[in-house]
């Protein structure tokens, strides 16, 4: 294992595990950090700096990992991206939306406060993440503010207690969605981001195919209760998507 190069990473994070399956189909060999289980993986990520993961370090040196081109780049590896139209990736995340809007009706109340596999994050906070990814972009581009990894992380507030509670919620976003892109934006100007500076069309991606993610966690949730996806993601609606492989890893 080549130690010089370290990705800081936990369970469930989407951005993390699309990351570890980049390294490894580039044949970068990289010391794995699950900074949820290892506090001195936390500790010594917290003396890099960053507060937030995934993390790819060499040394002192470190990138924010929520854009593969940023990683390749930092890594010296030629990497070629193409990305769907911003009118499709917003066509795309409207129906996702949709999606996980029927599926957070669909969980038992009774089960909402149980955790995922490997990370101190309940059900109720999951389907909530969801619609809280495209509602902390669009509070961005709206306030002209930089979008912090607080925003987008934030947890749900205590009145958003039940899956009804968050589907109506959810319904909200996307009609405020469907308000901004009715203003036809730039989608070539500039965002500032936790993760850097990036053109709108890329954080467009990123928070659809983030929002898209979390949709197949919340659909794996389902499935380990057995109870059916109302509204089960299409194929065709991930494709061209930068999805990683995997729904949990």
């Amino acid at each position: 294992m080549d130690a010089a190069v370290k990705l800081f990473w936990q369970p469930g994070c989407t951005s993390c595990l699309r990351t570890k399956e980049f390294l490894i189909r580039k044949g970068v060999r990289f010391q794995s950090i699950n900074v949820h289980d290892d506090k001195a993986g936390w500790e010594e990520l917290q003396r890099l700096g960053p507060r937030s993961v995934p993390v790819v370090a060499k040394g002192e040196r470190f990138v924010f990992a929520q854009v593969l081109d940023d990683v390749a780049k930092f890594l010296g590896i030629d990497f070629d991206s193409e990305r769907l139209p911003p009118a499709v990736l917003v066509d795309r995340l409207e129906a996702i939306l949709a999606s996980a809007e029927e599926g957070v009706r669909a969980l038992p109340e009774a089960t909402l406060e149980r955790t995922l596999p490997g990370r101190n994050r309940s059900y109720r906070a999951l389907g909530y993440h969801v619609f809280r990814i495209p509602e902390a972009f669009l509070d961005a581009l709206e306030e002209g503010a930089t979008l912090l990894a607080e925003s987008v992380n934030a947890l749900p507030p205590d009145e958003i207690r039940t899956g009804d509670d968050i589907a109506r919620y959810g319904a909200a976003v996307r009609s405020r969605l469907a308000r901004w892109w009715a203003s036809e934006p730039d989608p070539t100007r500039p965002v500032e981001t936790y993760y850097g500076g990036k053109p709108l069309h890329l954080v467009l991606e990123r928070t659809a195919w983030h929002s898209a993610q979390h949709t197949r966690q919340l659909e794996m949730v389902l499935a380990m209760l057995d109870v059916p996806a109302p509204r089960p993601l299409a194929p065709e609606l991930l494709k061209g998507l930068p999805l990683p492989e995997d729904v949990w890893g």
